[in-house]
């Protein structure tokens, strides 16, 4: 499967090599050895495409990696450096540093990876921008901070600068100031950041992929379906839905894909998720959550600049579902990151 625009081309695919902050548990396969597998799917994907591929490991030494780069003189950077650190310290500096040194990059640029991992200031600017978000969105920076608000039960809180569902656990759902007091106190503590409480929706949820740079194509939509889960278990995507496979969230949630939607919610869900990818100045692919609240009416839960891109899953899948095979996918990913964003500046190190 040779594709024009991609025979010759030299793609650098860079991951986070890091294995020392958090060690790996059984079963999850959001794991280190994951990733990796992961990598070398993608480069034998972006091959078969017709790139030449060379797959770049970057853990602690940013001068070495630069140097690399230097040496390489790669077409693109395809950036699957994902950030393990509570708060993802680093992340936005991988496109940063590869714009600086005047490379084009796959995904989203510096800026919108750092506002959309803050998800408090992301949820302010959507909503400034007229995308609908949960009620009761706040911060609550310290346990006396709960206090300062009126409070519509039952509120989720989960850590404000994570992703990929830590945090989310099963007592992620309050229903007293009690309980939100503890889990804000859990937070503080094990997350050394602010928490995040919003209301929680009770409706159907949906990921909404993206894909494309100029023209941005809404995928079909899928929908998590937590029908199956114990009432003991909150129907939330927590981090042991999205990655511990022994657990009964992991096993009992399942996704239906294309979901079944009227046509006209399916509009208003695809134009809202739309709406909200380009308020955060997002690029080249990722993924909307969006959940209905108690009258109906979609409201964007998160923006994922770049989401995970492992084949079958997630944005992988609903491609599948409009006819893109996983190889041109990332090749669509390829050509948005060549495109640029536009009013990007170049501006290389002194």
């Amino acid at each position: 499967m040779r594709t024009p625009g991609a025979r010759g081309r030299h793609v650098a695919l860079v991951y986070n090599a890091d294995e020392g902050s958090v060690p790996d548990a059984p079963g999850d396969r959001g794991s280190s050895k994951d990733m990796r597998a992961m990598i070398r799917r993608m480069a034998r994907a972006l091959r078969r495409v017709g790139y030449r591929v060379t797959v770049v490991p970057l853990a602690r030494d940013l001068l070495a990696f630069q140097r690399r780069l230097r040496i390489l003189r790669p077409d693109i950077i395809f950036n699957q450096y994902d950030d393990v650190v509570h708060g993802a310290l680093y992340e936005m500096r991988l496109p940063a540093v590869v714009r600086m040194m005047g490379f084009p990059i796959t995904g989203s640029p510096a800026l919108a990876i750092g506002l959309t991992r803050y998800k408090y200031m992301a949820a302010s600017l959507l909503q400034g921008a007229g995308v609908p978000i949960p009620d009761c969105t706040e911060i609550l920076e310290r346990i006396g901070d709960v206090n300062r608000h009126a409070w519509r039960f039952p509120l989720i809180v989960q850590p404000s600068q994570e992703h990929a569902g830590i945090g989310l656990e099963r007592d992620s759902i309050v229903h007293s100031k009690k309980a939100l007091r503890e889990k804000v106190r859990h937070i503080l503590a094990n997350f050394h950041q602010p928490a995040l409480a919003q209301a929680f929706l009770p409706g159907r949820e949906f990921n909404v992929g993206i894909v494309g740079g100029r023209r941005p194509r809404v995928l079909p939509l899928a929908e998590l379906d937590y029908s199956a889960l114990p009432d003991s278990i909150p129907p939330i995507m927590s981090y042991a839905a999205k990655w511990v496979e022994t657990s009964p969230e992991y096993q009992k949630t399942s996704v239906i894909c294309p979901a079944q939607v009227a046509p006209e919610l399916a509009r208003e869900i695809s134009a809202i998720s739309l709406r909200a990818f380009r308020a955060v100045g997002a690029w080249g692919y990722g993924r909307v959550d969006v959940r209905l609240d108690a009258e109906g009416r979609p409201r964007v839960l998160e923006v994922n600049c770049n989401a995970c891109l492992e084949e079958g899953l997630g944005l992988a899948r609903s491609a599948e579902r409009a006819g893109i095979p996983y190889p041109g996918l990332l090749h669509m990913i390829v050509k948005a990151g060549l495109e640029g964003v536009p009013n990007d500046l170049s501006l290389p190190m002194i």
